[in-house]
């Protein structure tokens, strides 16, 4: 799938409109961006078109309005973060469509922030007509926030029917290069790490990477289900009752390529510092929240010949301890393996910082739910709106 980049695009005096994901979270009240994270990634993609001569609108939803303005739901605070960030002005619209607006086009250099797409109900409802309003202001279309191009929203997929080119940003470019290559033509050995609480939320995940991958780790609650399905005893462990018969049918698909825990650190109690001990059968009474040492080394064993190693879920209640060993330990043995490794998902990403490791992972994806849903095989509406090269 190869779209236009931001790179082949003709942007001295452009008026470029750029969809970006400063969905970022706000302390109560809205005023204070307590982490600017994404902000800190639509930059070089800013910064380009900046230094290429082009006067920028920069468009993002922020939290959920519900089609209605809300002023602790305002993209102002981020106005102000991006101008500290880029060491220029940046000014804030009142809106995102309008005469008010359209007055505001910016000039070469200058940059204009519009008010939180998702004040309109159009928004989200791929209005036609709200998408022809915002595509009027400006000569050409970037996206660069692969975290929404799961949505076929106004901003991300109807305004291109109006805009003579579109293109990704740099940091879609990215995300479409590290994810694209892995799911379709990845170096091998192949691996992945798939966690978190349910099997349901990465069945497609899974059924589609059984395709790609030479090797498939799963750990975290998930793995429960399957190894219950296996009929093995698994105590008061998360188990997806109603899912028995899927992890069955995927073990069978999956074979000798999946491999589960084999043994766990268990306790009777779900919180931090419970008293624990580590056993390969678990206990009535008892359920299982991290993989056991013997577990982690087999996988580590599994990730030190990896080529390319994609991971989306942690192995256990990482953020309790002594119950994060599991997924700390995983995060140091991808880093340590000088694979191509691809991190996605909030939780993994948290992983590898509190393992200290973040800066020795290839890519960490931003997307999120786009990222689990390309790794499932769906094809994005936000990428597949764009102009095929």
């Amino acid at each position: 799938m190869s779209k236009l980049s931001i790179r082949d695009l003709e942007l001295k005096d452009k008026c470029v409109f750029m969809r970006v994901d400063f969905n970022v979270p706000l302390a109560p009240g809205g005023q204070e961006i307590t982490s600017d994270k994404r902000i800190r990634a639509s930059l070089p993609s800013i910064k380009y078109a900046l230094d290429h001569g082009a006067g920028l609108i920069l468009a993002s939803h922020l939290g959920r309005p519900k089609g209605k303005p809300n002023a602790e739901m305002s993209l102002k605070p981020c106005a102000v973060k991006l101008a500290e960030l880029l060491g220029r002005p940046v000014t804030m619209a009142p809106d995102c469509i309008g005469a008010a607006v359209v007055a505001m086009k910016p000039k070469s250099g200058e940059v204009l922030l519009l008010e939180n797409l998702r004040f309109h109900a159009e928004e989200e409802k791929n209005d036609p007509e709200f998408s022809r309003q915002l595509a009027s202001l400006c000569d050409v279309y970037v996206n660069d926030a692969f975290g929404s191009a799961h949505r076929a929203h106004a901003s991300t997929v109807g305004m291109i029917a109006f805009v003579k080119q579109a293109a990704a940003g740099l940091l879609m470019d990215k995300e479409l290069e590290y994810l694209g290559k892995a799911t379709t033509n990845p170096d091998r050995p192949c691996v992945s790490i798939l966690g978190g609480a349910k099997v349901s939320d990465k069945i497609e995940v899974i059924q589609n990477l059984a395709k790609v991958v030479d090797q498939l780790l799963i750990g975290g609650a998930m793995a429960y289900t399957f190894l219950r399905a296996r009929g093995e005893a698994t105590g008061k462990s998360l188990v997806e009752e109603d899912k028995l018969e899927l992890a069955k049918q995927l073990m069978d698909q999956l074979g000798p390529k999946l491999m589960l825990p084999v043994d766990h650190v268990v306790s009777a109690e779900f919180k931090a510092d419970a008293p624990h001990e580590t056993v390969t059968t678990i206990p009535d009474g008892m359920m299982a929240l991290d993989i056991g040492p013997k577990t982690i080394e087999a996988f580590s064993a599994v990730v030190a010949k990896a080529k390319t190693i994609i991971w989306n879920g942690p192995m256990g209640v990482f953020e309790m301890k002594p119950f994060d060993t599991g997924t700390v330990a995983l995060a140091k043995a991808v880093a340590g393996s000088g694979a191509i490794s691809i991190v996605g998902g909030g939780d993994s990403e948290k992983a590898i910082k509190s393992a200290g490791v973040a800066d020795k992972i290839s890519h960490v994806s931003t997307g999120g739910g786009a990222s689990l849903e390309f790794l499932g095989g769906t094809v994005l509406p936000g990428v597949a709106a764009l102009t095929n090269k």
